[in-house]
């Protein structure tokens, strides 16, 4: 009986070190830095954890494709990021993790969005906004 419990309870030991270790599924800018001066052309590189980046179109569960938005609106969780306001919302369906963006002089924000394969936001748990100066 003994010798049970102790299996028992190093399964649910086991099962609890491994979900621990997992992070918690988020998107975040490696560059640029939230708060930084940057010149009017910029590189933007997109990071991720705890989910995979795939194509848009595959509708694997836990996965999506990065889209920045500059300057506008965030979108709802379920709701389609507008595919018809490209200086607004950026579409990254090849799988992109970096690319390059022009902005005017002044304050912009930028926000990070995961979306699935049909490009519905996952919505504030896979976002994440900064603010840049262009000089």
């Amino acid at each position: 009986m003994r010798k049970l419990l102790f299996v028992i309870l190093a399964a649910i030991f086991a099962s609890a070190c491994a979900t621990a270790s997992q992070p918690k599924p988020r998107v975040f800018f490696i560059e640029p830095k939230d708060g930084a001066t940057v010149a009017q052309e910029l590189k933007v590189v997109m990071g991720i954890e705890g989910m995979e980046v795939k194509l848009a179109g595959d509708m694997t569960p836990d996965t999506g494709h990065h889209h920045l938005i500059i300057d506008a609106p965030m979108i709802a969780e379920e709701q389609t990021v507008p595919l018809d306001k490209p200086e607004q919302y950026k579409h990254f369906g090849k799988g992109q993790t970096d690319t390059m963006v022009k902005l005017t002089p002044g304050k912009h924000t930028l926000t990070l969005q995961l979306a699935d394969g049909a490009h519905r936001s996952y919505g504030e748990r896979m976002r994440k906004s900064i603010t840049v100066t262009v000089q």
